[in-house]
């Protein structure tokens, strides 16, 4: 990771103390961030998001379908802080996102382009489990998707396709999904 610089004593310290730096800081959020919690959206990286979240509960209140949970009190540092469990509620990705601008904190940010580089979680699809791959019509997931057709549809052949680039990961298609276990499942991502 060391970068070209003018080749001084000064440069090389600079740049082995920001490895060091860097390392210190990746070992630490292994230690504080034993779990990781699906987060509202415009969330910082675990780490920033545990030290600028005040807890105050202001994202929580305002979520209009109610995804927004509060972490229990045996959450460690994470305790009080707001996160999402799409198997209750998933979040609906509100083009306003007022969880965010309700933050008091750069804890949640409202990005720019709502629907790029948000990202919530990875959808993954499992044709074993999806109906459509055994010849049955169905594309609940692709209809309830609050985002539209940019990030899942149907191909040709009745089959859903996932569109990494569009899909923001927030689990409505998840919870829609007619197959037990659903067909689609959420995994972290990292911010």
């Amino acid at each position: 990771m060391i970068n070209q610089g003018d080749g001084s004593r000064r440069d090389l310290f600079r740049h082995a103390v920001g490895d060091w730096f860097d390392n210190l800081l990746a070992k630490a959020e292994e230690r504080v961030v034993v779990r990781e919690y699906y987060r509202p959206p415009g969330a910082l990286s675990e780490v920033g998001f545990l030290a600028a979240c005040t807890r105050c509960g202001d994202c929580i209140g305002i979520c209009p379908v109610r995804a927004i949970l509060k972490v229990p009190t045996d959450g460690g540092f994470a305790a009080g802080t707001p996160y999402i469990d799409p198997s209750y509620q998933p979040c609906v990705v509100c083009p306003d996102m007022p969880c965010a601008a309700a933050c008091p904190t750069d804890a949640l940010n409202v990005p720019a382009n709502l629907w790029l580089g948000l990202r919530l979680g990875a959808l993954e699809l499992d044709p074993r489990r999806c109906i459509t791959f055994e010849g049955t019509e169905c594309g609940v997931c692709a209809r309830s998707c609050p985002v539209g057709p940019t990030a899942i549809g149907m191909d040709d052949a009745g089959h859903p396709v996932i569109r990494v680039e569009g899909c923001v990961g927030c689990g409505v298609c998840v919870k829609a999904c007619v197959t037990h276990p659903s067909s689609l499942t959420l995994s972290h991502v990292e911010r």
